[in-house]
């Protein structure tokens, strides 16, 4: 293929790659950028060219342990609520912007160990940055055919030029903002995109290969069969083989959290804590995927390509350039572009980051930053990172070109994560041991670096400065337990896993050894404490900080000023002075002012400077450890007592609530009581008065003719029985509430009784025009009080009647049989029972304010009856609140 047509599909991605990161910069707040599955996707970092073309050399000469790079990862992300979600807090609460940060403000904002782990950060990436550009370079050979591709003249190197491009990129969408710990919206969408696209086109030439070139996976595996190397590369080999897997998967699980661009979209790109229970699924989900073909490309290529020239890590773009299909290498060598592009961008960023804020800024140039103005300082820090992304990025191009060639992709990964491993015992021991101190991480770190460097990095510089392997066969000085690869006499370990090994435990052992004979000072046991005790950590930093001394706000407020502005500086002081209840007026900072303010300097030069900063203008004095102690437990005691206080606070509230409600029942109740008194009172004195008027009348008018007497005498009869019914329902309440009733139960015919209550209402559902219906089905005899019985119906038929309108009003009644129960349905096409009357319909004293009437008429009795009835056969009676077409009424009685 023509190298200029591939420099065009390259520029034209990269363009593609820009609209992308810019589109989501200027749609920050969309849901297509803020959701889970970025986040997730963006995790994907961790796939570099090493995923995409390393596994599958590793596959073809070593089987399955390509695997253990994945296991680790994947054994991790359980772990992620527990510590990822510690990580986060605490970095979101301090504005962390890189893991050196991490590490310096959990040993007291020390400035040294910041810049420690910076050294050892770029120490590890950039030539693990370096492999990445060796993937572009070697794979551009191999699609173009162009051998003489990569020129000794950077100048005539299209790396050079694509290396360029990526760091305009990064300089670009990565300094928009001085402060670090902003989230760069454009670079992880951008990262997302990248992430699909790689594990797309793998998988295509996953498929390809396998199901194309090859009948399926049995063929695959039946074909490598024959092969001279399957047995090794498909089987576990001892013991020895298990601690080299071991060491390994140890290696990544501790990459997964440490390496530079992982804490970077796992912790400072972290929007939501609630993404990590979507990561812990979805990522290892990722990884499955990636891997499902990576053994089958491998035994394809062995099968295929047998040429013992070719190179095993680029199978997956050499088998289809073998069979001409030059679209696919196209995508392979796009996924693989990806794969680079997003790690070189992240890595980059990263790394850029710790070496301004960690190394340049604390320095050498904080003079300058307390001179000038804001607009000149935020000029000053975007420069800084935008020299130290270029810087880095050429760096790692003259590392691929003078050491690269040497080592493999798997090889140069592996000592990087043997590198960045040292950061493990300060970083993990410390977020669940306090006595961990700066003067330990040190040690432990130097410790394992240097183990590291003889173990692994030496043998090889002086193989290739000397072409030399003496001191890897005889040991330094002739002595043979010094030999780089078996020191003390190990001789089964992998390079990798040998310089691991060693090097994390005697990193470990410094770091505990030293921190338990040397105590920290008041700022180390101080963010020791608020690190380890985060089980309530917003409120524990806040109040546990521990600073004595004497600093002005006027002061701290000009150091401000020369950051963020007068406009900003102003803004954040009156949020604190309104969140701890501060004056303005008030001359003198205290502790929780200055962890406030070295906070806001944090994301824009790092933890160590901003404290340098802030204690330019402070004059701090010693706490000692007693003092630090007794303010750390008194915080733990006001937060307990706060604590304690909400939830007796809480309770209260409930009780409050419970009050409120069961007082206002009392006052309906009162209320009804009243009303029912009332309405008894004038249902008493009605037919009285009537009977009373009637009888004067008859004593009075002698000669009176009898029709007309008879009429009033008549009347007295009436309301005499309308006298006796309220005084005979009344009575039966009271003997009905007591327990007190005298139920005649017989064995009765249901439907007869029902029809017994619909004669009873007969002539009034006549007049009124309303048709009452009986759904009779088959004869259901069972055993009540027909009198009562009766009463119960005839109660909720004339209830109904009450609530229907004349002439259009129906009500239907329903019996059925059920196991051990008979139900009874009396359901009508009225009004329905509002929902406010539903709790209280069967109450003694209750009159719905919904009949069909201005005043509601009866003593409201009448429910409250049935109800009492009901349950004195053992039976229940409930108003049914899914029926919407009117009011449906459902009583049962066992059988």
């Amino acid at each position: 293929m023509n190298n200029y047509v591939l420099i065009f599909i390259i520029v034209a991605y990269l363009a593609f790659l820009f609209l992308i990161a810019f589109w989501a910069e200027k749609n920050s707040k969309s849901k297509w950028v803020n959701n889970p599955y970025i986040y997730v996707l963006s995790l994907a970092v961790y796939c570099s060219a090493w995923t995409y073309y390393g596994s599958v050399g590793i596959a073809s000469q070593s089987g399955i342990s390509f695997l253990t790079i994945y296991l680790g990862p994947v054994m991790s992300l359980p772990l992620w609520i527990l510590v990822m979600r510690k990580v986060i807090r605490i970095s979101k609460q301090h504005k962390i912007s890189s893991i050196a940060d991490f590490i310096s403000l959990r040993y007291g904002n020390n400035r040294f160990l910041g810049a420690l782990v910076a050294i050892i950060c770029v120490f590890a990436i950039v030539p693990y940055i370096s492999l990445q550009l060796k993937a572009i370079s070697e794979t551009f050979e191999i699609i173009t055919d162009d051998t003489s591709y990569v020129s000794t003249s950077a100048l005539d190197d299209s790396t050079f030029y694509i290396s360029v491009l990526l760091a305009v990129f990064i300089a670009f969408f990565g300094t928009q903002a001085t402060d670090a710990s902003q989230r760069r919206k454009g670079i992880m969408t951008a990262v997302a995109v990248e992430s699909v696209l790689k594990l797309a086109f793998f998988l295509i030439v996953g498929i390809y290969i396998t199901f194309y070139l090859f009948d399926g996976t049995t063929d695959i595996y039946q074909q490598a069969s024959t092969l001279e190397n399957f047995k090794k590369i498909t089987s576990f080999n001892g013991l020895e083989s298990g601690f080299n897997w071991l060491f390994t998967i140890l290696l990544s699980f501790f990459a997964i959290f440490l390496l530079p661009r992982q804490f970077h979209v796992s912790v400072v790109e972290n929007e939501r804590e609630r993404y990590l229970k979507k990561a812990i699924w979805l990522f290892p989900l990722y990884l499955l995927l990636f891997n499902v073909f990576v053994i089958f490309i491998a035994w394809a290529g062995n099968l295929t390509l047998v040429d013992n020239t070719v190179n095993h890590d680029y199978y997956t773009l050499l088998l289809p350039l073998y069979h001409d299909n030059l679209v696919l290498a196209i995508l392979v060598f796009l996924g693989g572009f990806s794969a680079v592009i997003s790690m070189v961008v992240v890595s980059t960023l990263a790394l850029s980051t710790m070496v301004s804020n960690n190394l340049i800024i604390p320095y050498g140039f904080l003079d300058k930053f307390i001179k000038g103005n804001p607009e000149k300082n935020a000029n000053y820090i975007k420069n800084i990172r935008r020299i130290s992304i270029f810087t880095l990025i050429i760096v790692a191009y003259f590392f691929y070109v003078n050491f690269s060639y040497e080592l493999s992709l798997f090889s140069i990964g592996l000592i990087a994560f043997a590198i960045i491993a040292q950061l493990a015992p300060s970083f993990f021991i410390g977020l669940f041991w306090n006595r961990g101190s700066a003067k330990g991480a040190v040690i432990g770190m130097v410790t394992g670096i240097l183990v590291v460097i003889y173990t692994l990095i030496l043998p090889f510089v002086v193989n290739v400065l000397t072409g030399s392997n003496t001191l890897v066969d005889e040991g330094l000085l002739g002595i043979k337990m010094l030999k780089p690869y078996e020191l003390f006499g190990i001789s089964f370990l992998s390079p990798e896993a040998h310089a691991f090994f060693w090097s994390i435990l005697l990193n470990t052992f410094g770091y505990l050894t030293f921190s338990l004979s040397s105590k920290g000072n008041y700022r180390e046991r101080n963010y020791a404490e608020m690190f380890v005790n985060s089980n309530n950590y917003a409120n524990l930093q806040e109040g546990a900080f521990v600073w004595k001394g004497e600093a002005y706000v006027s002061d701290i407020r000009n150091v401000l000023n020369r950051f963020l502005g007068e406009e900003r500086t102003e803004r954040a002081l009156n949020i604190f002075n309104v969140k701890y209840g501060v004056s303005k007026r008030e001359e003198m900072a205290d502790a929780r002012l200055i962890n406030f303010s070295e906070k806001l300097l944090t994301g824009s030069i790092g933890s160590a400077s901003a404290r340098i900063l802030i204690g330019s203008v402070a004059k701090e004095e010693p706490v000692s450890l007693l003092e630090v102690l007794k303010i750390l437990e008194e915080s733990k005691e006001t937060i307990t007592i706060n604590k304690a206080l909400k939830e007796k606070s809480e309770e209260l509230t409930e009780l409050t609530e419970q009050l409120k409600t069961a007082n206002s029942e009392l006052l309906i109740q009162d209320r009804l009581k009243d009303e029912f008194l009332d309405t008894i009172a004038h249902e008493l004195k009605t037919p009285i008065t009537s009977i009373k008027a009637a009888s004067e009348v008859l004593t009075e008018e002698d000669d009176m003719p009898k029709e007309l007497k008879d009429r009033f005498l008549d009347n007295i009869v009436t309301d005499s029985d309308r006298l006796a019914r309220l005084v005979h329902n009344i009575m039966d309440l009271e003997k009905l509430s007591n327990g007190r009733q005298e139920l005649v139960v017989q064995i009765n015919e249901i439907n007869e009784t029902i029809q017994k209550a619909i004669s009873g209402i007969e002539h009034i559902a006549q007049t009124k025009g309303v048709e009452v219906i009986h759904q009779r089905g088959l004869s259901i005899y069972v055993s009540y009080d027909e009198d009562r019985m009766l009463q119960v119906l005839t109660n909720l038929l004339s209830n109904a009647l009450k609530f229907i309108a004349p002439t259009t009003g129906n009500i239907l009644i329903i019996a059925k049989e059920k196991q051990d129960i008979v139900e009874i349905a009396i359901e009508d096409n009225g009004k329905g029972i509002p929902k406010e009357d539903m709790n209280y319909i069967f109450d003694k004293f209750y009159q719905s304010k919904h009949q069909n009437i201005k005043k509601p008429i009866g003593s409201g009795l009448g429910l409250a009856i049935s109800k009492k009835i009901i349950e004195g056969h053992q039976g229940k009676i409930w108003i049914d609140k899914k029926y919407k077409k009117g009011a449906r009424f459902v009583f049962t009685i066992p059988k």
